[in-house]
């Protein structure tokens, strides 16, 4: 009799979860309630344990697949009964993908489980899709560093996977050379699927060229049907209305450079025709075509595209603005720099003071440090601080956890440690989550003042600006002063504007006297 493992109840208003981790693999005895996998939410961690004792017959989902609640994940024989051939299962089963009859030598190695890196048969393994990070399924080829027939040492990077959050490379499993690329720069790629295959066989050929083909790959290529066109040339004909294109590529096969061509020739009607209503555009005069470039966007552009959007579409945003006088907080710094250096082994920057500016603020006015969840409030009595970072791939938001038990020195720390792994592409998923609150500084880019945009699910988000001396009236006399603008944009669904005002006035006066954060005033 077998036993199914369904996903449990996994919260309110939680409908899905991602398969972390299996602590058994099919074949494997558990015990009444031993634990079996371990699922992902957007919130909590899940464990499923064994409803009853057995041997674990089927995995039906695999590490990294999502789930919906009661949705099957594996199946247990009872103990003392025979559990079915794992291989016939995996075919009967629709949500894995069955090993097709190979048309290239290379193609006959066993697709194996999604879960594992690299399966070695013969001399050839598989490279696989790494893990990609919690709640992310699949991620787009960006760069391949080798081609077919080129050699490779261990963990050298084979090519590089971009994700809608970060950049994932992809290390060699073992020494060897490359023999096939099953995955081309653009297209889309699964976690746990096949990326090319290698060999680890030093003297074996790569691939050869097509007039030295053996007669099986030869065999196959005159059995095909169809001749598949490259996935980044059909993507680019798709968007422009490009139905005839001459290919030449193995075999007809249309490549990237024929589409560019194309577009770069005298545009036919079909090309100038209208685009598509969801992608409206201006039009161009057909001579205009070969002075414009067309460059897909990348997934993390494509996501913060679409979460910006989405704030504004979802959260009744508002700004309040305020000014604050520098010079006390620029006195103090210059005053302890070389001491806070000497010290602490990092420089003491604005950052540290705003973030405390923030904490101390925050604690005053908790609705902006809240978020929604459908018809509740929920407020964090913790402060997660995210700290907005431009990098020539986009904006990204890394998160000081816990900013309000940090000192200014671990603070800066933090920041300057998050700030490299931005720069160099090296945050992870679980670096740019959990924030409560964010604080933008535009300033460094010149800006004098802006609104910034909410940053979901958070209900406030503070613009930092320039800092530029101005004439101000100081009792009663007029005083050159190192101003700074300061925006706060808010949620107004949750945050009134008399608790956004008194939040803005609470961290200029920290800032204009930071003896009120020593005291807690």
């Amino acid at each position: 009799m077998m036993t199914e493992v369904r996903v449990p109840t996994l919260g309110e208003s939680v409908t899905e979860a991602t398969v972390a981790t299996w602590f058994k693999k099919p074949g494997d005895s558990v015990a009444q309630d031993e634990m079996l996998c371990e699922l992902e939410t957007d919130k909590v961690t899940v464990e499923v344990p064994a409803p009853i004792a057995g041997t674990l017959s089927e995995i039906v989902a695999a590490e990294g697949d999502t789930v919906g609640v009661d949705a099957l994940l594996a199946q247990i024989s009872e103990a003392g009964e025979a559990t079915p051939e794992q291989p016939k299962k995996k075919e009967e089963n629709p949500t894995k993908t069955a090993p097709e009859t190979a048309k290239d030598p290379v193609e006959a190695i066993d697709a194996g489980p999604t879960n594992v890196t690299a399966r070695e048969k013969g001399n050839n393994m598989n490279i696989m899709v790494p893990t990609l990070g919690e709640s992310v399924t699949e991620a787009t080829v960006s760069t391949w560093f080798k081609k077919p027939g080129e050699a490779f040492e261990a963990d050298e990077m084979l090519c590089e996977l971009e994700t809608d959050k970060v950049s994932v490379e992809v290390p060699a499993p073992a020494a060897g050379t490359l023999t096939k690329l099953l995955a081309q720069e653009g297209d889309t790629v699964e976690a746990g699927g096949k990326l090319a295959i290698m060999s680890t066989d030093a003297s074996a050929p790569a691939n050869p060229a097509p007039a030295t083909a053996p007669a099986a790959v030869a065999a196959a290529a005159s059995t095909s049907k169809d001749v598949e066109d490259a996935p980044s040339a059909k993507k680019l004909m798709e968007e422009n209305n490009l139905t005839d294109v001459k290919g030449t590529g193995k075999d007809g096969r249309v490549m990237k450079e024929d589409v560019l061509k194309a577009l770069a020739a005298p545009a036919p009607a079909v090309v100038t025709a209208a685009p598509p209503k969801s992608n409206l555009r201006a039009p161009v005069a057909a001579n205009q075509d070969a002075r414009e470039e067309r460059v897909k966007m990348t997934r993390l552009r494509q996501t913060i595209a679409r979460r910006l959007k989405e704030s504004q579409n979802t959260a009744a945003m508002l700004t309040t603005y305020n000014e604050v006088d520098m010079t006390e907080v620029m006195a103090l710094r210059n005053e302890y720099k070389d001491l806070f250096l000497k010290k602490h082994g990092v420089k003491l920057g604005f950052m540290s003071f705003f973030t405390k500016a923030c904490v101390h603020a925050l604690n005053e006015v908790p609705e902006v440090n809240a978020e929604i969840d459908g018809t509740d409030v929920v407020y964090k009595k913790y402060v997660n601080m995210g700290i907005a970072a431009g990098t020539p791939t986009g904006l990204v938001v890394p998160v000081i956890n816990d900013a309000d038990q940090m000192s200014f020195a671990v603070i800066e720390k933090s920041i300057a440690a998050m700030g490299a792994k931005a720069r160099d592409g090296k945050l992870t998923m679980a670096e740019m989550q959990g924030g409560t609150f964010t604080i933008s500084n535009g300033g460094v880019y010149g800006s004098l003042m802006s609104s910034p945009i909410l940053n979901p699910p958070q209900s406030g988000i503070l613009g930092m600006h320039k800092i530029q001396d101005r004439p101000m009236a100081i009792n009663g006399a007029v005083v050159i002063r190192p101003m700074m603008y300061l925006a706060l944009s808010y949620d107004h669904r949750i945050v009134d504007g008399k608790g956004a005002v008194t939040f803005l006035v609470r961290v200029k006066e920290a800032l204009e006297d930071p003896r009120r954060l020593l005291m807690d005033l």
